[in-house]
C-alpha cells in the first residue's frame, strides 16, 4: 500500500509538472496544487513515520539510514520501488522547475518531501533494525 501510493504520487505530480513546463498558461495552478498537496501530505506521512519509529525504538536500534532511506533494512525490490519513486520526484523537481525558472514550479522541489515519508513510514513499519542491547 506504501508503495503504491508512493508511485501514485510521483504519477500525479509527473503528469502536472510535466503539462504545466509545456503550457504554463493552462496547468500552472494545478501543478501547484498538486506539488503544495504532496508536499504537506509528505509532512504529515514524515511526521507518523517517526512517531511509529519511535515507539519501536524502545526495542530495536532505529538509525536514519535505515529508517528513510531503507539502508539495510528493507528488501532489496521493496527499496528499489520507494527510493526510484523518490529519485523520480527529485529529478522531475529539478528538470520542470529548470525548464520554467521563476515560475510556480519552483514549489515542485517540494515535493520529494512526500517520497522522502513514504520511504520512512515502510522502514518505520516493516524495517528490520536489530535488537537494542540491554547494557
Amino acid at each position: 500500500m506504501i508503495i503504491k501510493a508512493s508511485w501514485i504520487g510521483t504519477s500525479v505530480f509527473a503528469v502536472t509538472a510535466i503539462a504545466a513546463a509545456i503550457d504554463p498558461d493552462v496547468f500552472a495552478g494545478v501543478a501547484l496544487a498538486v506539488a503544495l498537496v504532496l508536499f504537506l501530505a509528505g509532512c504529515v506521512v514524515f511526521l507518523a513515520a517517526f512517531v511509529q519509529a519511535v515507539g519501536r525504538s524502545r526495542e530495536v536500534e532505529i538509525g536514519i539510514g535505515g529508517l528513510y532511506f531503507l539502508a539495510g533494512t528493507a528488501p532489496r525490490d521493496v527499496q528499489i520501488h520507494l527510493l526510484g519513486s523518490l529519485g523520480a520526484e527529485v529529478v522531475i523537481a529539478f528538470a520542470t522547475a529548470s525548464v520554467r525558472p521563476f515560475t510556480s514550479l519552483a514549489f515542485g522541489m517540494l515535493v520529494p518531501v512526500y517520497g522522502l515519508g513514504c520511504c520512512g513510514l515502510w522502514g518505520a513499519r516493516y524495517g528490520k533494525f536489530a535488537a537494542r542491547s540491554t547494557s
